[in-house]
């Protein structure tokens, strides 16, 4: 009998679903609704709606019925979890995790997903989902009013700290040398040039190009060259 108790309790134990807790945290109830389901590119994009219903592993989920066509891995979600200070975790009807969701910016989740490439969740009321590091890589210059380039940059798309590594080029403005930018990122749609004074946010105009915000009588830009 003792033994019998023994493999009970260790097969509760070592199991994937019933270790987690099954109640709704404060990061698992705001998730609760219904959210874009996308690729990288948002060129596929579909519906799932998170619901506090218990299931056998976790909690409910519904896809709409064009996301299994997009993203075939979805037919084998059976449930999710979000506990506190974790990822959020699309599981298989035994258990296994599928999907591994981590917050990326207020709203906006992505999950790299092997055999389908980085997935993002996103709140209707997010705004635009971050672009790749890769899409706005590369060189940039700081041009002042339409004419007038005060610094060339090199945004690479190496990760450092909070954010990806920025090179100034030699020759610039002293305004752009004293703020010292040393790397960039997006933030809920606008790219940031980070400091340690503070950061220029700008956003993406006509071009593929970015306006620093908010707007004044310099018309500080960001241009690709």
């Amino acid at each position: 009998m003792i033994r019998l108790a023994l493999i009970v309790l260790a097969v509760v134990v070592g199991s994937p679903v019933l270790a987690q807790s099954t109640s709704l945290g404060d990061s698992a109830k705001a998730l609760i609704g219904t959210w874009e389901f996308s690729n990288a590119d948002r060129d596929k994009t579909c519906s799932v709606t998170f619901k506090s219903d218990s299931t056998k592993v976790g909690f409910k989920v519904e896809f709409d019925k064009n996301c299994a066509n997009l993203f075939p891995l979805v037919s084998d979600v059976a449930g999710w979890i979000f506990p506190e200070n974790d990822l959020l975790r699309l599981l298989d009807a035994q258990g296994k995790s599928l999907v591994e969701f981590s917050e990326v910016e207020s709203g906006i989740y992505e999950a790299p997903t092997p055999g389908v490439g980085v997935l993002f969740l996103q709140n209707a009321a997010a705004g635009p989902l971050p672009k790749p590091p890769e899409q706005v890589a590369g060189n940039w210059a700081i041009m002042r009013g339409p004419d007038a380039s005060i610094c060339t940059l090199t945004l690479a798309s190496t990760a450092v700290k909070d954010g990806f590594a920025l090179s100034v080029k030699p020759g610039c403005d002293a305004t752009i040398v004293r703020l010292n930018f040393t790397q960039w990122r997006m933030d809920r749609g606008e790219l940031l040039l980070v400091s340690v004074r503070g950061a220029w946010r700008f956003e993406e105009i006509e071009g593929g190009n970015w306006r620093r915000v908010p707007e004044s009588a310099d018309q500080i830009a960001l241009v690709r060259q």
